[in-house]
């Protein structure tokens, strides 16, 4: 049966969220930005008027101000975009219980073999944008199609408040022509790679020896291929599908530079605390941790290491990951923001192999230890006991409310 996909995304999501929390904005550039002083001063999302001046998200505020001298800055509303996130799935679900998230604005909807009961797929699309518009007082561009990368292709290519029907029998002549990086998974790095062999449009890499596409781009090569010839045979999730948890994680970004280990050391310590504390509540051990460094030109650097025990010491992983911080990074710039992840992810009684060289009893006990720290936190607050060396100046800003993100992702 030839399934029926589409792919909803809210136009501009957080600045027309602002728009609705404040009407007045309307009539302005806006750009939702990130906080100056906590060094988070970059745009986040824009409205069309603003875009139209070439903001873009990204810009750091001064180079959005620069092209833009009447841009209104606002800071975001995280929980009122959660707030309009499910109740645009809640509207989704009237349809289908086939709804997958992806992100907070983007939604893919498998509604193949209702049209006896809502019409068309088209039909569908249109009512979805129009319930969205009035009871919501949000715009969406929906794409139709018989595949989740068409549907979101779809999405994409008319906006705002717009739908786009890509048909089985027509999508050559629809979409070839358009521009190979505008199919999802060709990111820069793989476009560079395309661009130098003229691999040009989405035609261009349909065309192109799927073989050829291995040697150069590995297995992602050729799953490109599959997708600029129209075959992408992905389930849509349903509403109440949890993913696995790949990683725990958790950034920073810091309010003054980081210039020398000492001042390293201590963040990835209280980074590690709030990784500690995930990997208990979902009962998991990691196996590997990895870091990501961005200096204060923006360069960002990433490595990854192994754990010789499966763990969910917060000691552990941070002593494992300034280990490798101290190893691989070069100090040619000053540190602006650290990340640190819990990857390689299983079950906390997953059986350990040990060998004469570990010391897990050691381990065991300082991971007791450590339980007993969180049962403290969780009856008298999180800072009723913390390590000495977390009680100096972090250089970190202060703490904000947690929000859980709806897309299932744990970081």
């Amino acid at each position: 049966m030839l399934r029926s996909i589409l792919h909803c995304d809210m136009n501009n999501f957080y600045a027309s969220v602002e728009c609705m929390l404040d009407p007045a904005l309307k009539k302005y550039p806006i750009a939702v930005c990130g906080s100056v002083e906590e060094r988070h001063g970059i745009v986040l999302a824009k409205n069309y008027k603003a875009k139209a001046f070439d903001v873009k998200t990204g810009d750091a505020v001064w180079q959005a101000k620069q092209k833009c001298k009447d841009l209104v800055v606002v800071p975001p509303h995280y929980e009122e975009y959660i707030k309009y996130s499910k109740l645009a799935r809640s509207v989704y679900e009237r349809y289908t219980d086939q709804v997958e998230p992806y992100g907070m604005d983007e939604c893919w909807l498998d509604i193949s073999g209702t049209e006896s009961l809502f019409g068309s797929p088209e039909k569908v699309a249109n009512e979805i944008r129009e319930t969205m518009k009035f009871e919501l007082g949000l715009t969406i561009s929906v794409g139709v199609s018989f595949n989740k990368i068409f549907a979101k292709l779809g999405s994409d290519m008319k906006k705002p408040d717009a739908v786009t029907v890509i048909p089985k029998d027509t999508f050559k002549e629809k979409i070839w022509g358009l521009p190979a990086a505008d199919l999802l998974g060709v990111g820069r790095a793989t476009q560079r790679v395309l661009d130098s062999y003229c691999i040009r449009t989405i035609g261009d890499l349909a065309n192109t020896d799927p073989e050829f596409l291995r040697r150069r781009l590995g297995k992602n090569g050729v799953v490109l291929w599959n997708y600029a010839n129209g075959n992408d045979l992905s389930l849509v999730a349903k509403k109440d599908f949890v993913s696995p948890i790949k990683s725990v994680g958790h950034g920073i970004t810091t309010v003054a530079d980081l210039e020398k280990p000492e001042q390293v050391w201590p963040v990835f310590l209280e980074l590690t605390q709030d990784i500690g504390h995930k990997l208990r509540v979902h009962g998991l051990s990691a196996e590997g941790v990895a870091i990501h460094i961005r200096d204060n030109t923006l360069n960002t650097r990433q490595w990854q290491t192994k754990i010789a025990l499966p763990t969910q010491s917060p000691m552990i992983i941070a002593k494992t990951a300034f280990q490798l911080f101290e190893k691989r990074y070069g100090w040619n710039n000053p540190i602006r923001s650290v990340t640190v992840q819990a990857i390689n992810l299983v079950p906390q009684d997953t059986p350990r192999q040990i060998d004469m060289f570990m010391d897990a009893a050691k381990q065991d006990k300082l991971e007791r230890m450590e339980k007993c720290v969180e049962e403290i936190r969780r009856r008298f607050g999180k800072d009723s006991i913390r390590n000495g060396v977390l009680c100096q100046n972090l250089r970190l800003p202060p703490k904000k409310a947690e929000i859980t993100m709806p897309t299932g992702m744990v970081g």
